[in-house]
């Protein structure tokens, strides 16, 4: 009888990626690195456990909206009287290029605990440069 594998918290390794985002589009880059803090790229992949590997996401400064995106408007609230607020997804990205790609991969993540800590392990810069090189993390291939 065939038995469905059940991963340990003693069993998940953990590995290092890193991803150039540089000419992505930027839906494109999320999903696949939503994937991959997850752990669903991996054959020991279980749904309640986090057995995901960190990502490290270079360049986000360079990824590209496709279509009218970059026009498109995110709002949110301040929880004030009349305050409604918004900016444009290519203004924010100008902005803040990191906090942008960290957005768009979090609402591909599950909105509970283990999202929460899921979304711990990727790592956004806007530069080629970042403070992981200890960690010697290998090339992940993001298709265009």
């Amino acid at each position: 009888m065939n038995r469905t594998y059940v991963a340990k918290p003693s069993t998940i390794e953990r590995k290092w990626h890193i991803v150039d985002a540089t000419g992505v589009p930027v839906g494109r880059l999320a999903a696949q690195v939503a994937q991959v803090i997850r752990g669903k790229h991996k054959p020991t992949f279980t749904y309640h456990m986090d057995c995901g590997d960190f990502v490290i996401v270079i360049n986000a400064d360079k990824a590209v909206w496709t279509g009218r995106k970059e026009e498109e408007l995110i709002y949110w609230h301040t929880m004030y009287p009349g305050g409604i607020r918004n900016i444009s997804r290519g203004d924010m990205m100008e902005r803040t290029p990191a906090r942008m790609i960290e957005k768009v991969v979090w609402g591909m993540l599950p909105k509970h605990r283990l999202g929460r800590a899921t979304i711990k392990k990727l790592k956004v810069y806007a530069g080629s440069e970042h403070p992981h090189e200890a960690q010697n993390p290998t090339p992940l291939k993001v298709t265009k």
